[in-house]
């Protein structure tokens, strides 16, 4: 059963992730154009501001610690400005950078992005083209040998500046066995790690057999799919998450066909950092103890959440939390502390809370326009349903016919609904007197002698209403019609 997402963010405090490779400080320069230079043909930008952030590596590190993981970086920088000032960014992150080695024969690699009105005019890279010292070198590869044995997962961010040579690359794979958790490799020349025993690669689709970028994305796909146990073999890894740029990304496994997640497609000036973002969260989520499939639908809706941000980014929790709302098994559901401080909350606000429970067992027409109704009576609707022991007792044992997990996160999609709540007794009276709510709600099957909690809520204050019933709308009717039991509906039959 796959874990929850709320249950699988709330694991991250306690994973303790490694990132090794290339760090970078990006430099985003927003400015206006208004004039052209005496001196020659060109636009004058007048620079309003700069955003300083931490790339490559740095940035895989600074998106795990944004969302709750315990992070160390091994890299190297140089003894320079933009040095120090990525590690001060990276500090400020929540990463630990006692695992930075300061290099004095390089300068850090600065990348500078120039945005004017919204469009990224131009790129200026500044690095040293001298290999870092022997000195530094050696010390990195101790630094990150050492913490092999107190961290839960390793993510190398390999983008080819030099941090990891051959020889730290020969001397980590005979370390890799100090390693328990997963080995999480991205980069731009994975083959440099096949034998390491990795875990997962994270390539593009042009990295991993040179499709050409004007392919078109359903070819890619489809050649993907196609070869999918052919390239697990090729790149001796256990997993590959491949990325085919707006269509998401195909994760292969062993002995499956690959598991699409699908992306919103974005202005190319906006997806700078996606990537790295999509290895932090899947190197997290693995080590938490998600299904991969699990933890790659999380890294693409990270992703999704950094692109929608402008330069380089991070993904925190509480925005993954929000944007993953209704995408797995458990996510629609409000724990009952969580709806104690959501009603408070709501109290404080002055909002009329309205309440209704019921087994919402094959969302259909009917419900939907019941929980309209219901949500129309006041400012927010919490939604108590019932689980899937409380419907067999109410229904029998041929019921529900959609688990509760599902019914929680098709009724949590719905714009009518705030809050959603799993109770397994007979009657939701625990869950009334957590709310105390302004309104009661049940359709007009019922009359207010027929339920049991009407006492209830009138001695806590509030109104029992009964909203229309559409009639020929039930699940019971559904399945006798799929059964062939019942004529089909036709649109005379719906009433009020």
């Amino acid at each position: 059963m796959h874990t929850p997402i709320r249950d699988l963010l709330d694991r991250f405090p306690g994973v303790r992730l490694l990132v090794l490779g290339d760090a970078v400080l990006d430099a985003w320069m927003y400015a206006a154009c208004g004039r052209l230079a005496r001196e020659a043909p060109v636009p004058v930008h007048e620079v309003d501001h700069v955003d300083w952030m931490p790339g490559s590596a740095a940035n895989c590190a600074a998106n795990a610690a944004a969302l709750g993981g315990q992070v160390e970086l091994v890299a190297l920088v140089g003894a320079d400005e933009s040095g120090e000032r990525l590690r001060s960014i990276l500090r400020g992150s929540g990463v630990d950078d006692s695992g930075i080695v300061v290099d004095a024969t390089r300068s850090t690699t600065t990348k500078s992005r120039l945005v004017v009105d919204g469009q990224v005019m131009s790129r200026f890279d500044t690095e040293a083209h001298p290999a870092w010292s022997g000195a530094a070198l050696a010390r990195l590869g101790d630094l990150a040998i050492e913490r092999l044995e107190r961290v839960d997962a390793v993510l190398v961010a390999d983008y080819g500046n030099g941090a990891l040579s051959e020889g730290f690359i020969r001397r980590f794979c005979r370390e890799r066995n100090r390693l328990r958790g997963p080995l999480i490799v991205d980069g731009h020349d994975f083959h440099r790690w096949d034998d390491c025993r990795v875990t997962a690669m994270t390539p593009s689709a042009s990295e991993i057999d040179g499709t050409p970028l004007e392919t078109p994305q359903a070819e890619r796909i489809e050649r993907l799919t196609t070869r999918s146990q052919e390239l697990l073999r090729e790149w001796r890894c256990d997993m590959l998450l491949t990325t085919v740029d707006a269509a998401g990304t195909l994760l292969h496994r062993w002995g499956r066909p690959p598991h699409r997640t699908r992306a919103v497609a974005h202005a190319t000036q906006q997806t700078c950092g996606a990537g790295d973002t999509v290895s932090a969260a899947f190197a997290l989520a693995l080590a938490a103890g998600a299904e991969p499939d699990v933890a790659a639908d999380l890294a693409q809706e990270a992703a999704g959440v950094v692109v929608d941000q402008p330069g380089t980014s991070c993904c925190t929790a509480a925005a993954l939390l929000e944007r993953s709302r209704g995408l797995d098994d458990g996510l629609g559901v409000t724990s009952r502390a969580e709806l104690r401080g959501h009603v408070a909350a709501h109290r404080a606000a002055g909002r009329r809370i309205v309440f209704t429970n019921g087994c919402f067992d094959i969302l259909h027409a009917g419900h939907v326009e019941y929980l309209r109704q219901a949500r129309a009576l006041g400012d927010v609707l919490v939604v108590a349903l019932n689980s899937d022991a409380s419907v067999r007792r109410l229904k029998g044992d041929d019921r529900p016919i959609v688990p509760e997990a599902e019914r929680a996160g098709l009724l949590a999609a719905l714009r009518s609904v705030d809050h959603v709540v799993l109770f397994d007794t007979e009657s939701p009276r625990d869950l009334i007197g957590l709310v105390r709510p302004d309104v009661y709600v049940k359709g007009g099957d019922y009359n207010v002698e027929m339920l049991p909690e009407a006492p209830l809520i009138q001695r806590l204050g509030g109104e029992v209403v009964l909203v229309d019933y559409i009639g020929g709308r039930s699940t019971t009717e559904i399945v006798e019609r799929i059964r062939g039991q019942r004529p089909t509906l036709m649109p005379a039959e719906h009433h009020r």
